[in-house]
């Protein structure tokens, strides 16, 4: 695992009554503020219906916070968006381009995701050019629907030993009780949506999540 690849992936929460900009503002904040802006990741994710118009504006927002401050920032599914405004890189899920394409797109050097839920789909993502991977839903999630049954701390593990070297983000239903778990089974970071964007102060959940993953 590279040893500053982040900890902490903050995915935005761009439902409609949602300040996705708002809660990555305190989020990088509050990781400068602890010294740990390398340890956090932002990934830019928008509902379905979003134009890219608004997702690319979205996108370019953000990177002016996480730049600055040196923080990762990923776009998901949109591949096309994250090149045009020029993000760190791009995650891809189950619906979107394979992930062989996506690396063909995105170019050499880039940081790819792909998400992944057992050994096999996790090797081939590897050796089709990701760089880490997404596994989950780790636990319950009410975030995003249509998901299968949580594979649990253990699982998650499992998956993340049959490819060494890449890191693996578990997500799904992680808090900052459950994340220290994932870690000690074998993931080298975890994804939250609701965990910050949900919070009452999504800088100081921020900085929970970070300290505990510390």
């Amino acid at each position: 695992m590279d040893p500053v690849f982040p900890r902490l992936h903050v995915i935005t929460d761009a439902r409609p009554g949602r300040d996705p900009l708002g809660v990555v503002t305190a989020a990088v904040a509050a990781a400068v503020r602890l010294g740990l802006a390398d340890r956090l990741a932002i990934q830019v994710r928008v509902e379905d219906d979003t134009t890219d118009r608004l997702a690319f504006a979205l996108t370019t927002e953000i990177l002016d916070q996480c730049r600055p401050a040196g923080v990762l920032c990923l776009v998901n599914d949109r591949l096309h968006v994250a090149l045009a405004a020029d993000a760190d890189g791009a995650h891809v899920g189950a619906d979107d381009l394979p992930v062989a394409l996506a690396r063909k797109v995105l170019g050499p050097g880039t940081v790819l995701g792909a998400t992944c839920r057992d050994e096999t789909a996790a090797r081939s993502a590897v050796r089709a050019g990701a760089t880490y991977l997404g596994v989950g839903p780790a636990f319950a999630t009410a975030t995003k629907t249509g998901l299968p049954a949580p594979l649990g701390a253990a699982t998650i593990g499992t998956v993340a030993r049959s490819v060494p070297g890449t890191p693996v983000v578990a997500i799904g239903g992680v808090t900052v009780d459950t994340a220290p778990a994932l870690i000690e089974a074998g993931a080298s970071a975890v994804a939250v949506v609701g965990a910050v964007a949900g919070a009452a102060d999504p800088g100081e959940a921020t900085a929970r999540l970070l300290k505990a993953l510390s």
